[in-house]
């Protein structure tokens, strides 16, 4: 699947970075075009992969390229503004070759969280492709504002996007860990994931072709309807030496690299199936009533086979109680793992997402307290010293 990715604000964009970082090393060619914008202009200037012109520093007038100091509502107030400049950015996307917009953000900060609503719509109301939103919870240790901030913003961008895919922080951070180590070990976690999920399909000619393909309109279908998806991911390291008889011929060819035993194989993938829908979800949640769901399952061609991948989505329907479960594989020959990746869409038992709406109720009783701290954060950041960025453009 071939997507048009826009990372909005510091984690969007790191995240976008990361983006592109995995698909030069993968060769997988699901990032076609890629568009960060924040207002904080020391944030473009960490980014390594993004193009340098395709690095959009917004609000300008407004706040000197410091960033809006975890003010959501600024951030929203000034991508609009800015809006014709975002689209200039994307004016040079080929979106014809695109199956799929990706709006990326955090939705604890300022630029992120208020801003990525607004794109969204703004896609929304000019292409007719899908617009998807991939927003990451800030931890519950951020802070108050951050977790507000997020509260506020899910709602907004949950309703602008065609489906909006979750990462929870609070999940995934490890007791002890350095914030900087943490994030990076999560942008990790969400490329692998999403990088495996949208990869699927993407063979080019030549290549192995899959026995169950999965291509961007099984994605696609998947998505539709809206609402919320989390991600389910599970790996085991295989031998695999890469050698040429690991492609679809060597299935009915007696050739040196023989198929693994088809028992086993099947065995790995249904366990594979479960552990990833049970473990560790980029959005805990209960999976009973998820209203789709699509598995895919990557690695070796020879561990790899239709008959569990089957038994998988069969076991998936049983447990979601959807009749909306696809199911198919990714040939990677020279990966040394198998890994599944499961996708429930239209999930509705998410603790995370009550604890969300139930802050942003509180909220409203000492909303004057918080908007103090944010115009705090918003003044600091603008009295540091301009000597100290080197300009962008």
């Amino acid at each position: 699947m071939k997507l048009a990715m826009i990372g909005f604000g510091q984690a969007g964009g790191k995240i976008l970075d990361k983006f592109i970082e995995y698909d030069k090393r993968h060769g997988s060619d699901i990032v076609r075009a890629a568009v960060a914008v924040n207002t904080a202009k020391a944030d473009l200037m960490g980014l390594e992969h993004v193009p340098q012109e395709n690095r959009v520093l917004i609000g300008q007038s407004r706040v000197k390229g410091h960033g809006v100091g975890a003010d959501n509502e600024l951030g929203a107030e000034i991508a609009e503004e800015d809006i014709d400049e975002v689209q200039g950015a994307i004016d040079s996307i080929p979106v014809h070759e695109v199956d799929a917009f990706l709006v990326i953000s955090g939705l604890g900060g300022g630029t992120g969280s208020g801003g990525s609503p607004v794109i969204a719509k703004h896609l929304k109301r000019i292409y007719t492709e899908p617009v998807y939103g991939l927003g990451v919870l800030p931890g519950s240790d951020e802070g108050g504002i951050y977790t507000l901030n997020a509260a506020r913003s899910f709602q907004t961008f949950v309703r602008e996007v065609d489906n909006l895919l979750v990462f929870d922080n609070d999940a995934w951070r490890k007791s002890g860990e350095s914030v900087q180590g943490g994030y990076d070990e999560i942008n990790e976690e969400i490329v692998t994931r999403f990088g495996i999920l949208f990869g699927a399909g993407e063979v080019e000619q030549g290549g192995d072709v899959a026995e169950s393909v999965v291509d961007s309109s099984e994605i696609i279908n998947t998505l539709a309807g809206g609402g919320v998806s989390t991600i389910g991911y599970a790996s085991e390291t295989v031998d695999n030496d890469g050698g040429s008889g690991s492609g679809l011929l060597s299935r009915f060819k007696g050739d040196d690299d023989p198929v693994e035993d088809s028992a086993s194989t099947t065995n790995r993938i249904t366990s594979l199936v479960r552990k990833a829908a049970l473990g560790r979800l980029t959005l805990p949640c209960e999976i009973e009533g998820a209203e789709r769901a699509l598995l895919v399952t990557a690695g070796p061609p020879k561990y790899l086979n239709r008959k569990g991948i089957e038994r998988g989505r069969k076991w998936l329907e049983e447990q979601t109680g959807s009749m909306e479960v696809r199911g198919g594989d990714y040939p990677v020959p020279d990966s040394q793992q198998v890994a599944s990746v499961v996708i429930l869409s239209g999930v509705n038992n998410v603790p995370r997402i009550k604890e969300l709406q139930e802050v942003a109720i509180e909220a409203q009783d000492n909303i004057d307290e918080i908007r103090e701290e944010s115009e705090d954060n918003l003044e600091e950041l603008v009295e540091d010293d301009d000597d100290e960025l080197e300009p962008l453009f």
